[in-house]
């Protein structure tokens, strides 16, 4: 092979399509039992590979040198093979300075920095915290030690801390509703961040946004170290402008497009539209509803009430806020009216508002909450507001299904 990742499971990787955007090298992946380790390193038939668990440090002693930074940590996790020779480096710690700066705006850390667990991320996120200035590093863990404080005393006794990042595997797919800590205590954060990237933004993520606290996840900082790992790989400069670049080529790919807007809005159709176009899956958060029920939303409405329909909703929403990626998912009308809701859907997704004109709006019998132009203006009044304030971008709604499909492909074009 010439390029590649060795690891035990590699079926989750996004590290090929990454590489394949940054430059015109082939990129294996090449899984491998503990035992198959010592003649693959040995046989050195590779020109650079990145390394993954649980091979970070067993990699080691086949190496001829390795970098200060891989030294500091006690892991390599990318290799270079210069003329028979093996030479380690862990592009980890730059990719998690990078992540760091970009929520700091370029700014070096300082104060106290909590971060959450104990493993390998975590040794890197405290070495590259200290090499950035932060003045105190705790480390937060379920078991309290000499070097760790439990959750409860993070809280109670560190609440003053200025950063936090989250080194646990807390938030991630498909646990992905769980959140590490509870970020209401601490006051006078600057910044937090992630290393999980499955989902795109985890509910830590996403509860400092609320708290519009500056934040990040996971996924910088993977293309930032594959970044890194190319630099090393064929001795060329890796610059922050291409990883900026190739993370957000990544983003708008893997990102689910999540149309919310008024009922007969054309969201369905739209969407519809959408994903034959980006050839991307199409789902309509409404159709399981009535599947689960074995009925239809006016039937649901009629029988057990909106209160009903709002809790079928918010499960068949959960469904399709997990797991899923590079999708087109069209909501109800009301599927915004609920913020845990909102909260679920921006996990994995970028909420476009199609706001379309009141008088272009069709009251339909189907519909239990707009089927005369008098309830259709009461509810536009009500969420009208709200569409504004929960969307990422907002779409003019008023053209065709062609023409506002389009100007959704050209805005997310423009985004790259």
């Amino acid at each position: 092979m010439k390029y590649g990742l060795i690891g035990e499971k590699l079926t989750h990787s996004f590290s090929p399509e990454i590489h394949e955007k940054i430059g015109d090298y082939p990129y294996e992946l090449i899984e491998l039992r503990k035992e198959e380790l010592s003649r693959f390193m040995t046989e050195k038939d590779f020109s650079g590979i990145n390394v993954t668990i649980p091979y970070k440090k067993d990699v080691i002693p086949y190496l001829d040198e390795i970098s200060e930074e891989a030294k500091k940590i006690g892991a390599v996790n990318t290799v270079v093979n210069r003329n028979g020779k093996l030479y380690g480096y862990n592009t980890d710690y730059i990719g998690m300075s990078r992540l760091i700066m970009r929520v700091t705006y370029g700014k070096n850390l300082s104060g106290k920095v909590l971060v959450l667990g104990t493993g390998g991320t975590a040794v890197t996120a405290k070495v590259v915290a200290r090499d950035l200035g932060a003045d105190e590093i705790i480390t937060v863990s379920r078991t309290k030690t000499e070097e760790t404080v439990t959750y409860d005393e993070a809280v109670e006794l560190h609440n003053d801390a200025s950063f936090i990042i989250n080194c646990t595997p807390v938030g991630m797919y498909p646990n992905d509703f769980e959140s590490p800590i509870d970020l209401t205590s601490f006051t006078q954060l600057s910044g937090v961040i992630d290393a999980i990237y499955n989902p795109l933004r985890t509910p830590l993520i996403r509860q400092a946004k609320k708290l519009c606290v500056p934040a990040e996840g996971g996924l910088y900082m993977l293309v930032s170290q594959a970044v890194a790992a190319y630099g090393y790989f064929f001795d060329t400069e890796a610059p922050t402008e291409l990883c900026d670049r190739i993370y957000n080529e990544v983003l708008l790919e893997k990102e689910n497009i999540v149309l919310v807007g008024m009922p007969s809005c054309g969201k369905s159709s739209i969407g519809k539209a959408l994903s034959v176009t980006l050839r991307r899956h199409f789902y309509d958060s409404d159709e399981p509803i009535a599947e689960e029920a074995k009925m239809s939303i006016p039937e649901i409405f009629l029988r057990y009430g909106e209160a009903h329909f709002r809790y079928l909703e918010t499960k068949s929403i959960k469904k399709l806020s997990s797991g899923i990626w590079n999708s087109v998912i069209a909501t109800g009308g009301g599927a915004v009216l609920r913020e845990e809701n909102v909260d679920m859907l921006k996990a994995n997704g970028r909420l476009i508002f199609l706001d379309r004109d009141l008088n272009n709006l069709i009251p339909t019998s189907d519909r239990p909450l707009s089927n005369d132009i008098e309830a259709l203006t009461m509810r536009y009044e009500e969420r009208h507001p709200i569409y504004l304030s929960v969307c990422d971008d907002v779409v003019d709604g008023n053209g065709s299904i062609a023409e506002v499909a389009s100007s959704i492909i050209k805005l997310l074009k423009d985004k790259q």
